[in-house]
């Protein structure tokens, strides 16, 4: 997928520093300057922050693809919960412009630092922010994994298994599919056959994806269609009302203008209002406080300048792959493992282009219209794990920003070539990749505008992921050249930011067990890829909002059997 495909929730916009000269504020308010006052300077000591009135039973921080299906399943229990999210609440049909360069307020766009020989992409790449975090901004791209992605050490003998298994999930994606409206084929080509299938037909094939069918075929590569949280027909969403069909105009990744697209915004947020809970925006935690025995008992955070506390009996921390371990980090929480910020991972995503004599126009229609996943584990292949196959989309400026870096062209010669933007098809994977001791986050001695260290990504690609990308170029070439493509060339690029803060069986090399709960601290919860054990070959979106969902049962599950065993004996 081109750069912006993301999954790393409650996130945001750069601070902008406060303009304190009152004749410069007057200047650029155009109005009078007012005469001086005295103000007095507040001390550099922090300040006692009051608590809030109640106690409640749940605080969930950030408001992506973990924290808001789990966010509505605690609601409508009944519980008290209040989501703290660190971006605004954004009106779609006003807010979202068919204009890419106008939509970067969707990304985190404060700096991160990245480093070690592949670094990663950050803002629009790997974040977003806002009531919907990157779910606002993402492709709506969701295969599910097939079974045998959930144990590659068992049958590669390297990477990590996870200590759940595809048949405990597969109810929680039916249910995600059918609830926020997934349009895709059924039945599915790969994979064991489900009880249910997709509750809308695929989306038009764009361009790129007619194209991609023309050439695999020619090599013998099955396609279909791919699994999109976009609506192909109208759909009603319990919360909302009926949602609109996709109207194909292709800028997914500028945020969706009718609601086609399911975000979090509109489908599972909209539930959980419904049912109850306090959503409260603009809102960044920085302090989680604990009492003697260990337990969180709230959270300290700034909302519109303002810092508050809230109290809490649970917290479920939601902030993606690089906001969970961060915090955790500040506040030198669930660390006993030595395992947070480790094991970072990011999908090989590798792409290849061609120009056709056809006229394409990529920015048209879904962005990822086809998949493959004949690739998942490749005869003969001389890496572990395996990859998917998909057609893609592109908008325009992103594109320009990929040809210049991949192909170093730069002034008049960059201008020539994007002349031939509309003739433009791409394909690309997504693919497993191992942890590795040179791939972590930390925190860097720089400070961010509120004074906290910034996070640093350390990725490198190690043999495995430059194994996978040569195998899928070769492949992908091979379509490019079937398919009557001329001046192919490839992209280099790593998507997701992955696996900083992994569940496991146990807390000597884990941070979180199967149900999302912190070993090192009884009532903290996790619910995000930041928990992956391993990086499964698709992308993450659809496993996120399954294992938010199932996180949520198991702890209501927990609360049921507290409550039978606080009862009374008669």
């Amino acid at each position: 997928m081109p750069d912006e495909e993301v999954l790393e929730e409650g996130v945001l916009n750069p601070v902008k520093p406060e303009i304190q000269d009152p004749l410069l504020q007057a200047l650029l308010a155009d109005e009078p300057a007012a005469a001086p006052v005295a103000v007095d300077t507040p001390q550099e000591q922090p300040q006692a922050i009051e608590p809030e009135a109640d106690e409640v039973d749940c605080v969930v921080i950030g408001l992506g693809a973990g924290g808001a299906p789990l966010l509505a399943r605690l609601a409508m229990a009944g519980l008290k919960v209040v989501a703290l999210e660190a971006g605004p609440w954004h009106t779609p049909e006003k807010d979202f412009a068919t204009d890419e360069k106008a939509q970067d307020f969707l990304f985190w766009n404060d700096e991160r630092l990245a480093a070690g020989h592949n670094p990663l992409a950050m803002g629009k790449n790997n974040s977003g922010t806002g009531v919907g975090g990157s779910t606002l901004h993402y492709t709506a791209y969701t295969p599910r994994p097939l079974p045998d992605d959930l144990h590659i050490r068992r049958d590669f003998g390297q990477g990590e298994d996870w200590p759940v298994s595809y048949e405990e999930l597969a109810p929680y994606y039916e249910e995600v599919e059918q609830f926020i409206g997934v349009s895709g084929p059924t039945p599915y080509p790969w994979g064991p056959a489900r009880r249910k299938g997709y509750p809308l037909a695929p989306l038009p094939l764009n361009s790129a994806a007619q194209l991609m069918v023309r050439g695999a075929e020619k090599m013998g590569i099955r396609t279909s269609p791919a699994a999109n949280a976009a609506l192909s027909a109208r759909y009603y969403q319990e919360g909302v009302g009926w949602r609109e069909a996709c109207t194909n105009r292709g800028f997914c990744q500028a945020g969706c203008s009718n609601g086609a697209k399911s975000s979090m915004d509109v489908t599972f947020i909209p539930l959980a209002v419904k049912h109850g809970a306090d959503i409260r925006p603009n809102s960044f935690v920085t302090e989680i406080e604990r009492d003697a025995r260990g337990y969180v008992t709230g959270v300290v955070y700034t909302q519109n300048g303002e810092q508050k506390r809230q109290r809490c009996r649970h917290l479920f921390l939601c902030g993606g792959s690089v906001e969970t371990p961060r915090l955790l980090m500040l506040n030198e929480l669930a660390l006993t493992s030595g395992q947070v910020g480790r094991n970072l991972m990011a999908h090989p995503g590798l792409q290849v282009w061609g120009t056709f004599a056809e006229e394409v126009r990529p920015n048209k229609g879904i962005p990822g219209g086809l998949i493959s996943q004949d690739t998942h584990r490749p005869a003969g292949a001389d890496f572990v794990g395996g990859y998917l196959l998909q057609s893609i989309g592109v908008m325009p400026v992103t594109f320009a920003g990929q040809v210049a870096r991949g192909r170093k062209l730069w002034g008049q010669p960059l201008r020539d070539y994007m002349r031939q933007y509309n003739h433009i098809a791409g394909i690309n994977i997504l693919g497993d990749c191992l942890p590795h001791a040179d791939n972590f986050m930390e925190l860097a001695e720089e400070k961010d505008a509120r004074g906290l260290p910034k996070p640093r990504l350390h990725f490198t690609a190690q043999e495995n992921e430059q194994r996978m990308n040569a195998h899928a170029e070769k492949i992908m070439r091979g379509i490019w050249e079937a398919a009557g493509a001329t001046d192919i060339w490839a992209f280099q690029r790593y998507a997701h930011v992955i696996g900083t803060a992994r569940m496991g069986l146990s807390g000597d090399d884990a941070v979180v067990d199967a149900n999302g709960r912190a070993f090192d601290v009884p009532n903290l919860y996790i619910s995000d890829n930041s928990t992956f054990p391993s990086a499964l070959s698709v992308n993450p979106a659809l496993t996120i909002m399954a294992l938010s969902l199932r996180t949520a049962d198991k702890f209501l599950e927990s609360q049921q059997r507290r409550d039978v065993l606080r009862k009374p004996t008669p």
